[in-house]
């Protein structure tokens, strides 16, 4: 991924800015398709086409209705020190978008970027 797919992801995570995050842990707790939600018992087969994280997070997460609300919801919970799979995203690319995600929501709120 990319700086501009990291901003897109970023921008598209704003809409959720003023959500609390009780709200949101309801959501991505309910509707979430989460891997240990499901009975199974082994990880989904890599076809070593992309990085195994990355592919990995892709494909536990498909199909899930709440991605981006998990997404925002570990961003703000973890943020730098994300681990696992979050919002269908490898923890390299969660911390990425963590920096253009903390910059923008510090604009939004008028403070200073850090």
């Amino acid at each position: 991924m990319n700086r501009d797919e990291y901003e897109e992801i970023a921008d598209k995570l704003d809409r959720y800015a003023t959500v609390p995050s009780d709200v949101l842990t309801e959501i991505v707790t309910r509707d979430g398709l989460c891997f240990w939600a499901y009975d199974r018992t082994e990880v989904p087969e890599l076809s070593g086409e992309d990085t195994p994280d990355r592919e990995l997070a892709a494909r536990m997460c498909a199909g899930c209705p709440v991605i981006d609300e998990c997404l925002e919801l570990e961003l703000r919970s973890a943020g730098a020190d994300t681990v696992g799979v979050w919002g269908a995203l490898s923890d390299s690319d969660r911390r990425a978008v963590h920096r253009i995600w903390r910059i923008r929501r510090a604009r939004q709120a008028g403070g200073e970027q850090r």
